[in-house]
């Protein structure tokens, strides 16, 4: 889907996601000390919103700009600033090693758009900083619920630690969580990766 398909599925009054935050995104940044944050394909803002809740100085980044007109409404009522950048997360330069924390979630690329997106999120990731992404997991096409249908875009948790690992970032963690889904079938499980790097300095 490009930036036209994604604003015709936002243009829909109701949120596409949830208004709360991934639960992979609150356990993952509690022992962080609230710095700097980029929301790396940020959609409506639902990740960057709870970051700017709990004291983040956070900067979104997505192609849609009716996403974060959305995205907007739900940060003025929660009383929160977040910075909106329109841009597409494969191709927009950032400031260099700026961000204490940047986040990667559920931006389901093919191979070589997604390897664009990590290069420049690890670039924008300060000394000391952490860089933590989150998708479907290629393993969830057959084992779990949800998500994309297209294995090109399935993530695999070994090929994005090596990823971040070329760009100059220490691993510190990698591989598949499981997330439990409540559907009108009852609960099901999602089957995702995580990645968690870190910049030494």
């Amino acid at each position: 889907m490009d930036a036209r398909d994604w604003d015709a599925r936002y243009a829909a009054p109701a949120l596409v996601w949830s208004a709360g935050p991934n639960r992979f995104v609150v356990e993952e940044t509690a022992d962080l000390i609230p710095g700097r944050a980029l929301d790396v394909a940020a959609g409506e803002g639902r990740n960057a919103i709870w970051l700017a809740q709990e004291g983040w100085q956070v900067t979104a980044l997505d192609f849609s700009p009716v996403a974060f007109d959305k995205g907007r409404a739900v940060a003025d009522a929660a009383g929160v600033e977040v910075t909106w950048i329109v841009a597409d997360a494969t191709t927009w330069e950032p400031p260099a090693q700026a961000f204490d924390l940047v986040l990667v979630a559920y931006l389901q690329l093919p191979r070589a758009a997604l390897r664009a997106a990590l290069e420049r999120a690890a670039m924008a990731t300060a000394p000391g900083g952490t860089l933590l992404v989150i998708g479907h997991d290629h393993d969830n096409l057959e084992r779990g619920y949800g998500g994309p249908p297209d294995a090109g875009v399935l993530l695999d948790a070994d090929t994005v630690a090596c990823d971040l690992e070329a760009a100059g970032l220490e691993l510190v963690a990698a591989g598949q969580v499981e997330r439990e889904v409540e559907t009108d079938d009852g609960r099901r499980t999602a089957i995702d990766c995580l990645v968690r790097a870190r910049r030494l300095g």
